[in-house]
């Protein structure tokens, strides 16, 4: 009997070490989880969870919008990016932004090309993956017979996406365009 005592087993202390293991892994994921922010979506300039319920009135409204009317960005410096041999995939042509103050001008028109004066215009400038520069316009002035948004002061260099939305009535159009500031 005395034998059996000399041998010890240290099966209980690794469960214990497992275990203190497993907690402590656990309490630090919840911590650096936490510590992050959420970004929210703003495809489709709403909150994510609201675009994602109710896409399909979102798409059929967009498809009815698209069917009627045509939104284009003028008088802006587009650029085509140079082929890139690495990604193997065209990119999209982006605007040229001017570190300062910008000014975007937008025509909302129908398919016979006559303007819309009456559509309700919201702008958005945003950066991928953060929202923390957005600049946001609920309501864009029609001039003249176009949509101007102005004074848009932009520091930081970097990608930014110009994003219009226009509704018509029950129909809402959307335009995405990728745009650069080039650090200096």
């Amino acid at each position: 009997m005395a034998k059996e005592n000399k041998n010890k087993t240290y099966w209980p202390h690794m469960i214990l070490g497992f275990l203190l293991v497993g907690i402590t892994l656990g309490y630090w994921t919840v911590k650096s989880a936490t510590s992050v922010p959420v970004q929210e979506e703003n495809e489709y300039m709403l909150k994510y969870q609201k675009a994602d319920m109710n896409i399909n009135q979102i798409m059929d409204k967009k498809i009815a919008f698209d069917k009627a009317y045509l939104i284009q960005i003028t008088n802006v410096e587009m650029q085509v990016p140079a082929k890139n041999e690495i990604l193997h995939r065209k990119q999209k042509p982006h605007i040229v932004l001017a570190k300062g103050v910008n000014r975007f001008v937008y025509e909302v028109k129908d398919k016979e090309g006559k303007p819309v004066p009456d559509a309700n215009v919201t702008f958005l400038l945003t950066r991928p993956h953060t929202d923390m520069d957005d600049i946001s316009i609920a309501k864009v002035p029609f001039q003249g017979d176009k949509y101007v948004v102005e004074n848009i002061n932009i520091q930081k260099p970097g990608r930014y996406i110009l994003r219009l939305r226009a509704k018509i009535g029950d129909k809402v159009g959307y335009s995405d365009i990728p745009a650069y500031l080039k650090p200096e």
